[in-house]
C-alpha cells in the first residue's frame, strides 16, 4: 500500500492543512511525523515559554489524530536523515509539508527536497502559514516593500484562497506502525517548574484556537479598534501563539471575519474589523520583511544603525528584566511576560522603547529575551518589533520615536489596573500617582504602603535626562552618516 509522510512543523493542525489534506487526497496510508531538530534552526532553536508551548500542542494534535483513527510520529535529530529512516523503514514513497520562511528553514527544506527528488521520493510543500508568501508580493520596482501602509495596500487587492478542508472520517494508516519517542523524551518542558502561570492563561492546541477565535469575532472585534490599545481589558484576539504554532492559519481567520460580514453585505464589515484584518497584515509584512532581508535577526536593516552607541549595562538590563525599573507600566509588562508568556502589544511597544532609548540597551538583547520568555515568539515577528522600537528597521516615520511611559500609562491603563494587577506593590496607590509614585506626596505614599527604594524601586534612569542622551547617540550616527 503506498504511504506518504506529512512532515508537521509549525502548522499543528488538521483543518486548512493543505499538505496533510493532499495526502489524504494522494490515496494510501497517511503517516503523520513531528521532528524536533533544533540543530537546524540555524542558531533560533525555541526559547524556554516555546518550548512549554509546543509540548502541549504536539500533544492536542496527537489526540486530534486520535480521534481520526491515526496518531503522531514524534523523532529527534537531523530533519534529512530521519526521513530517509522513515522512508526506508515505512516504504512511504512521498513527503509533504508546509513551507516556512525562516533562513535557517529555507535552506534546510531545499537541500531535502533536492535529496528527495533525486532518491526517486514525491517531495511537495505547500502554504499554509501566510495570506500572501513573500516571494508573490513585489512593488512597482519589482523588488520587495519595506513600508507597511502600501504593503498591505497592494495585499488588500490580491485575492484570498478559502481554507483547506480534511475530508471527513479516518486517516488511513499503515499496518505496521513505526516506532516513535514519547512525548516526555523531548525533553520540552521546563525540569524547575516555573510554567504554573503559563498553565494557568492558556489552552495550546487547534480546539482552543478555534474556540478563541470563534469568540473573538463574536464578542470582541467591533470594538477592536478602540480596546485593542487597553491592557486592563481583553480586547484583543490573543491569537498569535495559536498562529505562530500553526493552530489556526490567517485564511481561516479572513474567512471568520468575511463570514461575519456577510451579514452587512460590507467586508470587513466594521472599523474593527479592518484594524483586526491590519494586524494580521503586519504579521505578513514581517515574514515578507525576513524572507526579503534574512540578515535582519541579527543586524539592523538600516545599516548606519550598526554604529549606534549601545550601552552595556548589566544591571539595568536585569531590571528591565525582571519589572524592577521604577517605572510601573514597563514593570507591568515584564511581569505579566515573565508569568503569562506573553504581553499586550501596546506595552510591548513600551517596554522595548524604555529598553533601547532609556537604557540605551540594544534590541538584539530585548529581541533575545524575548525569543526566549514569549509562548509566541516568532523570528519574524520578533524581528520586526524589535526594529521598529529601535527605529532601525521598516519603517515610515523619519524621526526618533522615544515613548513617554508615564504619559503612555496614563494614556492607555488611565485606572491603574493593568499596574495593579501585575505589580502589586502599588496597589492601593490612587490612580492620579500610579504611572508616577515618585511623584506622590509621602503621606499618600505611606497611606499606599509604598516605599520608593525599598518594596518598590526608585526610577533606574531619569526620563528627561534619558531622553535628550538618546537624541545625542542618534546624532552621533547621523553625522557618520553624512
Amino acid at each position: 500500500m503506498t504511504a506518504t509522510i506529512v512532515w508537521f512543523r509549525q502548522d499543528l493542525r488538521l483543518q486548512d492543512n493543505p499538505a496533510l489534506a493532499a495526502a489524504r487526497q494522494r490515496g494510501g496510508a497517511v503517516l503523520p511525523v513531528y521532528i524536533l531538530d533544533e540543530a537546524g534552526e540555524g542558531g533560533w532553536p525555541a526559547g524556554g515559554a516555546s518550548r512549554w508551548w509546543l509540548h502541549h500542542s504536539l500533544s492536542a494534535l496527537d489526540e486530534s489524530l486520535r480521534e481520526r483513527g491515526s496518531r503522531l510520529l514524534l523523532a529527534q535529530g537531523e530533519s534529512g536523515a530521519v526521513l530517509r529512516s522513515l522512508l526506508k523503514s515505512t516504504g512511504a514513497t512521498a513527503v509533504y509539508w508546509n513551507r516556512r520562511y525562516e533562513p535557517a528553514a529555507i535552506a534546510r527544506d531545499k537541500v531535502i527536497k533536492t535529496d528527495l527528488g533525486a532518491a526517486g521520493v514525491e517531495a511537495k510543500s505547500f502554504n499554509a502559514a501566510q495570506l500572501f508568501e513573500p516571494h508573490t508580493v513585489r512593488n512597482k520596482s519589482g523588488g520587495p516593500f519595506q513600508v507597511f501602509t502600501p504593503f498591505w495596500r497592494h495585499c488588500l487587492a490580491l485575492p484570498v484562497e478559502a481554507p483547506v478542508k480534511l475530508p471527513a472520517g479516518g486517516l488511513p494508516v499503515l499496518s505496521k506502525w513505526p516506532a516513535s519517542l514519547p512525548l516526555d523524551k523531548l525533553d520540552l518542558l521546563p525540569r524547575t517548574r516555573w510554567d504554573t502561570g503559563l498553565a494557568a492563561a492558556w489552552q495550546p492546541g487547534e480546539v482552543a484556537a478555534l474556540k478563541r477565535l470563534k469568540k473573538f469575532v463574536a464578542s470582541a472585534m467591533a470594538d477592536y479598534g478602540e480596546r485593542r490599545n487597553l491592557p486592563d481589558t481583553d480586547g484583543t484576539s490573543a491569537l498569535s501563539p495559536h498562529l505562530h504554532f500553526g493552530e489556526i492559519g490567517p485564511r481561516q481567520i479572513w474567512a471568520a471575519v468575511a463570514a461575519v460580514s456577510k451579514e452587512s453585505g460590507v467586508f470587513p464589515a466594521n472599523r474593527g474589523a479592518q484594524v483586526f484584518l491590519s494586524e494580521v497584515g503586519w504579521r505578513e509584512f514581517a515574514c515578507h520583511l525576513l524572507y526579503h532581508f534574512p540578515q535582519t535577526p541579527a543586524e539592523p536593516l538600516r545599516k548606519d544603525f550598526a554604529a549606534f552607541p549601545w550601552r552595556k549595562e548589566v544591571g539595568q538590563l536585569r531590571a528591565w528584566q525582571t519589572g524592577r525599573t521604577g517605572y510601573p507600566i514597563v514593570d507591568a509588562g515584564m511581569r505579566q511576560l515573565w508569568q503569562t508568556g506573553w504581553m499586550h502589544n501596546r506595552v510591548r511597544m513600551i517596554v522595548a522603547s524604555f529598553l533601547v532609548k532609556h537604557l540605551r540597551i540594544s534590541w538584539q538583547e530585548g529581541a533575545a529575551w524575548f525569543w526566549d520568555t514569549l509562548v509566541d515568539a516568532d523570528l519574524a515577528s520578533n524581528t520586526l518589533g524589535w526594529q521598529w522600537s529601535a527605529g532601525c528597521g521598516a519603517d515610515a516615520a523619519p524621526y526618533f520615536r522615544i515613548f513617554n511611559p508615564f504619559l503612555q500609562g496614563a494614556k492607555f491603563d488611565a485606572n491603574g489596573d493593568y499596574v495593579r494587577r501585575w505589580v502589586p506593590e502599588l496597589t492601593q496607590m490612587p490612580a492620579e500617582f500610579i504611572h508616577q509614585p515618585w511623584e506622590a506626596p509621602r503621606d499618600v505614599l505611606a497611606g499606599a504602603g509604598v516605599q520608593l527604594g525599598n518594596n518598590y524601586p526608585l526610577p533606574i534612569v531619569d526620563h528627561g535626562e534619558a531622553r535628550v542622551a538618546a537624541l545625542a547617540a542618534l546624532k552621533t550616527i547621523r553625522v557618520a552618516r553624512s
